[in-house]
């Protein structure tokens, strides 16, 4: 879907970035192992991308946002606890371990995101009426 106004502008270059760069995190993760301070870096900077992009979500965009990001994070948290234990099973451990890296990263960027989006309308409904 392409951005037809430039109101939202800067939450989808953070959520643009943030998807690319939760690839990248998920494939050093598994090609360079758990080396604690890229891994620490790079996830603290999924989850500042993912606060920028939900503070930048248009009003008009939060109910379909909510549902696609809790969409995302539920398929997400099952892909983690279940679903790749399959790909392990059938002995392709690389495939389970990227995809878990890739996964959880998406996590880190759509949680905060998610949240944002959530304060902002409870503060929205409150404000409206407090009037």
């Amino acid at each position: 879907m392409p951005i037809k106004s430039r109101e939202n502008l800067i939450g989808a270059y953070a959520f643009l970035i943030s998807i690319i760069l939760a690839v990248i995190v998920g494939f050093v993760t598994v090609v360079l192992g758990n080396t604690q301070n890229t891994t620490q870096i790079l996830t603290g900077l999924l989850m500042v991308l993912g606060l920028v992009a939900g503070y930048f979500v248009a009003e008009k965009n939060v109910q379909t946002f909510l549902f696609a990001s809790v969409s995302l994070v539920l398929v997400s948290f099952a892909g983690l606890q279940g679903g790749l234990l399959s790909a392990a099973i059938l002995g392709i451990p690389n495939v389970s371990r990227l995809a878990t890296s890739v996964l959880g990263s998406l996590m880190f960027i759509f949680i905060p995101a998610a949240v944002v989006v959530a304060l902002k309308t409870v503060f929205s409904l409150a404000k409206v009426s407090m009037e």
